[in-house]
């Protein structure tokens, strides 16, 4: 309201100055304006507020000292209209103090009157209501949160009676915000946890104000859902007075992501089984559970026998589902506490919790020896199992699987359907072998490898008929190596495929280096059981020879190792057919050694029988390995094949395996293995003496010209 202004009386003096004490002494900041709004006077509460003294601020407008660049623009223009038409008004105004810190006033502004009812001024009283201010802002803050969370919010009374939900709430629980005030939380349980489950959480409450953890609850429509929840006792100023905040999120397809991440990591697609991940994480914990029990365990290594060429022949789906029958069959044998795991194809591993007898083992064979239905097919299989038992093999995980694998191939070495204990010193052995094939891997890699070349001579008129290639290792620290110091190591192992395409691929391009220097020399090739019998070997060596159309492929023998044992001889037969009818040459390579010498020799397409040379060597002063060669030899010709030997050294072998009937020689009587840089000198060096020897026995001057021993 106006506050007119009189001066007609002496009482009215003594009350203007008691309201100018009020003024001064008030909380509340005063400002008097003269009627242009201009400012005349302040208290000292304005003085205190914004930092500027009464000298400051008479003759200024309050809007040039006390409004700020947030100050809203149309509350300056309604106080301007207002002050211009002499009306009080009543704003929430943002002011500035003097060194620019914004603060909230309520200001009031009444105009003062004369007795004629015109203007002579205004008196403005703003009371400081910045903290007002920051609760409501907060409050909205708090409310926009509460609304746009996406975590569900619940809130109770004391007697956990919910008084307000969020959106998020209904929208994870299906429930209106309507339907659950007065109710208690309970209407969401699954019924998943015990009596002793909540007692936990209320104590936990009692006791610290808060819990946290996971939950099973249901939805409206009855789905179960896991949710992480949060539940926070709030208390008020009033005594005893308190509520409860509850906000939960909806994790059930978080866990259900867990699970499957989990199960990738730790289990075999294929059988559901742990895989080896998984299994050494039972391992560590079994050997410490073991170790506080003062009990034994055993890790065992399971691998089926022949299973390869099961899968090769019945195809993969079969082959998977016969390893999943086998896991189930192995999974209902095990006891409680034990795992069976799958580490990789057709491996098995077993942890047995006890000391275990050799009955448990025979037990696990006789499990994969039941009769399996594939297809139109009743199939029994065998397995190999290695066994370690800790502490007595005091490995950790890694280890005592390793000693286990090694044990399993023991144990194949002993045949099929066999279990073998871990041997330490096997391992060692083991150890050794494997840093062996690394090695020879790097070897490899590095271009270390070379073929040297010996000569195959023709007894009867000591022609030149062609070379053998034989691997050598230029190792960087102990120099040339012959092929005994390195080769039995990578036998079986996964380079001796590799290594045996490098001799391949060495030995043609080393012959077509000759043909292009106007030599067509042949060239023997030692191929592996394991090399001849991979399913890619004739298609890559049709590939190859594809790709040097200019050499002649009956000038390649390919040697074949008689005492390696094939297990599949219609195989190697077929396979030894299409490599002849490529073009090429086979040779069976040390004739005699093995077991079934003649059931190759009847089975097998070669072209040459070559006498291992340990019959050979002795020959002159052993009478039953000179039987051997002779007989070598008779059943060579009766076959109608060439007979070779090998490790001639003298002129005393050469003719008497020449007086047996011997086709070709070869021997270090003839010549050592030599470099290929070497082989087109030796060739026309033998050539030239051939050329000028005499008579019908060549061979005997051409050996006794140190060109051999």
């Amino acid at each position: 309201m106006p506050i007119p202004q009189d001066s007609t009386s002496a009482p009215s003096d003594q009350l203007n100055d008691r309201l100018a004490s009020v003024a001064s002494i008030s909380r509340n900041m005063v400002i008097l304006l003269d009627e242009a709004g201009i400012i005349e006077w302040v208290n000292s509460s304005f003085e205190e507020h914004t930092g500027y003294l009464l000298q400051d601020v008479i003759g200024q407008s309050p809007r040039d000292i006390l409004y700020g660049p947030e100050t809203d623009p149309e509350t300056i223009r309604r106080i301007r209209r207002q002050l211009h038409l002499g009306e009080p008004f009543e704003e929430d105004v943002l002011n500035y103090t003097r060194s620019g810190k914004p603060f909230w006033v309520q200001a009031y502004c009444a105009p003062i009157l004369r007795e004629s009812e015109a203007v002579e001024g205004f008196v403005v009283i703003q009371n400081n209501i910045s903290d007002r201010k920051h609760s409501e802002r907060n409050l909205r803050i708090a409310a926009s949160v509460f609304d746009r969370s996406h975590e569900a919010i619940l809130i109770s009374d004391r007697n956990n009676r919910i008084l307000d939900t969020n959106p998020a709430f209904s929208r994870i629980t299906g429930y209106d915000r309507d339907e659950v005030l007065g109710l208690t939380p309970a209407i969401l349980s699954s019924g998943r946890h015990s009596a002793e489950y909540y007692r936990s959480m209320w104590h936990s409450i009692e006791n610290t104000g808060q819990w946290r953890g996971e939950i099973w609850n249901r939805r409206k429509n009855g789905e179960e859902y896991i949710e992480l929840l949060s539940i926070s006792r709030v208390h008020l100023e009033e005594p005893g007075q308190y509520y409860h905040v509850a906000a939960f999120s909806d994790i059930t397809a978080l866990k259900n992501h867990a699970k499957e991440l989990d199960r990738a990591a730790n289990y075999d697609d294929l059988t559901g089984l742990p895989n080896r991940q998984l299994f050494e994480e039972r391992i560590i914990a079994a050997r410490a559970h073991a170790d506080r029990q003062q009990r034994a365990l055993s890790v065992c290594y399971l691998d089926l026998d022949g299973f390869k060429n099961l899968n090769d022949r019945l195809g993969r789906a079969t082959g998977d589902q016969v390893l999943r029958t086998l896991a189930e069959r192995l999974s209902r044998s095990l006891r409680t506490g034990d795992t069976l795991a799958r580490i990789g194809g057709d491996e098995f591993a077993l942890l047995l919790q006890n000391n275990n007898k050799e009955g448990v083992y025979q037990r696990i064979l006789a499990t994969i020896n039941g009769p399996i239905t594939a297809g139109d097919e009743t199939l029994r299989l065998t397995a190999s199992l290695g066994i370690t038992q800790y502490p007595k093999d005091n490995g950790d995980a890694e280890g005592l699987i390793r000693h286990a694998n090694q044990a399993m191939y023991s144990a194949k070495e002993k045949g099929r359907n066999q279990f073998h204990f871990f041997d330490p010193c096997l391992d060692k052995g083991l150890r050794e072998r494997r840093d062996q094939l690394a090695e020879i891997s790097r070897g490899l890699q590095n271009n270390e490898f070379e073929l040297f070349f010996q000569p195959q001579v023709q007894i009867s008129d000591c022609k030149l008929v062609g070379f053998e290639a034989l691997i050598r290792w230029n190792h960087p620290v102990r120099g040339i190596l012959a092929p005994g110091q390195f080769l039995p190591a990578v036998e079986n192992s996964h380079l001796e495929i590799p290594l045996g395409q490098w001799v391949l691929k060495e030995a043609i391009h080393q012959m077509n280096t000759w043909k292009e220097a106007g030599e067509d020399l042949a060239v023997s090739i030692n191929v592996s059981a394991q090399q001849l019998m991979d399913r890619s070997f004739s298609d890559y060596l049709a590939s190859y020879l594809r790709s040097h159309p200019e050499l002649d492929p009956a000038l390649i023998t390919l040697e074949v190792l008689e005492s390696t044992a094939l297990e599949d001889t219609k195989r190697a037969s077929n396979v030894l057919a299409r490599c002849r009818a490529l073009g090429l040459q086979v040779a069976l390579d040390d004739f005699g050694t093995g077991f079934s010498s003649l059931t190759y020799l009847r089975t097998l397409p070669v072209d040459t029988i070559k006498i291992d040379q340990s019959f050979v060597l002795n020959m002159l002063e052993d009478v039953n390995d000179h039987a051997i060669v002779e007989s070598v030899i008779f059943l060579a010709q009766r076959f109608q094949r060439p007979a070779l030997a090998e490790g001639v050294e003298t002129m005393e072998h050469a003719r008497a395996l020449r007086n047996m009937g011997c086709h070709f020689v070869q021997g270090y009587g003839i010549a050592r293995p030599m470099p290929a840089t070497e082989v087109l000198d030796w060739a026309t060096e033998w050539q030239r003496r051939r050329s000028s020897g005499t008579g019908g026995d060549m061979l005997e001057p051409l050996m006794a010209s140190g060109e051999g021993i």
